[in-house]
């Protein structure tokens, strides 16, 4: 069965307005920082994986990990997310 598919008229347009191009990016999270860190591995030690497999991967290491192991990624989330705000800030 289709899925249902949400009509947008023009005043809704109007009303969001366009996305400023110029806007600085929302910081990453930490499972984010540990992906990106840690895909290149997950790819070696499993070639044949597809991309949503290495996704389900990562989540499995990510859960499986202790508070103290994801200590530097929480750290690199809250630094991103400080960098953000000053951006979002300095916009204004």
């Amino acid at each position: 069965m289709p899925k249902e598919v949400q009509k947008v008229t023009k005043r809704e347009t109007k009303k969001r307005g366009k996305k400023d191009p110029n806007a600085p990016k929302r910081g990453l999270s930490a499972y984010m920082f540990f992906s990106q860190d840690k895909r290149a591995q997950v790819k070696e030690e499993n070639p044949e994986a597809s991309f949503g497999t290495l996704g389900k991967l990562l989540g499995e290491k990510w859960k499986a990990m202790s508070d103290e192991e994801k200590k530097p990624y929480i750290d690199k989330a809250e630094a991103d997310k400080k960098r953000y705000e000053d951006e979002k800030a300095a916009l204004n």
